[in-house]
């Protein structure tokens, strides 16, 4: 065991025997009784009309501008922080590389988590949007429409070597958890499943 002093306070850290002691074991059970702990809660909840659940997410999606992208493929997993813009039923991401690309190449099963920082219990806002990631063809009608919605000049896009890439993440199901859903008689935590 050993302590760290911060100014007049010693904080005492674990050994890695201590660590141990603290890490749970769980069963095959317990994690399935986890992983459906959702599922049953969203059973019995009360569903808010969809039109008007379209509306919130829609307003929410577009009152932000910034959200946490979550890649996979086996073993690799990445999350990259980074800007989105909203449009056409998609989400559209220019991006230069980066290691997320590792996970793209091989699954396009993709999370983009979008929220607000943590301010209380009443304060819940955040959602889950689980999607299909696809490459954007440089410089097709796509990849300038959405150039032109960024207001990104066509010239310096041109000027770039190699381009820029333009991921398309369309959503397949959203998960919206807001505490102000309560306020109209509904669960806090709504679903939305939409077309592939």
């Amino acid at each position: 065991m050993w302590y760290t002093v911060t100014g007049t306070a010693a904080v005492k850290r674990l050994d890695r025997h201590d660590e141990k002691r603290e890490v749970k074991e769980m069963t095959h059970e317990e994690f399935q009784a986890a992983i459906d702990y959702w599922k049953e809660k969203d059973a019995g909840s009360v569903k808010m009309e969809r039109a008007k659940l379209v509306e919130a997410v829609d307003a929410y999606i577009r009152s932000k501008n910034t959200g946490a992208l979550a890649t996979g493929a086996g073993d690799f997993v990445r999350c990259t922080p980074l800007e989105y813009s909203y449009h056409d039923g998609a989400f559209w991401i220019f991006s230069e590389g980066g290691e997320k690309f590792i996970a793209l190449e091989k699954n396009d099963n993709v999370c983009l988590a979008i929220f607000d920082g943590y301010g209380s219990p009443g304060g819940l806002h955040g959602m889950q949007v689980m999607g299909k990631a696809e490459m954007v063809e440089p410089f097709s009608e796509a990849y300038m429409a959405h150039a032109a919605y960024r207001k990104v000049p066509a010239e310096l896009l041109k000027k770039q070597s190699p381009p820029m890439n333009l991921i398309r993440i369309r959503p397949t199901r959203i998960d919206y958890l807001c505490s102000e859903f309560k306020k109209a008689g509904c669960s806090s935590r709504q679903s939305l499943v939409l077309e592939e």
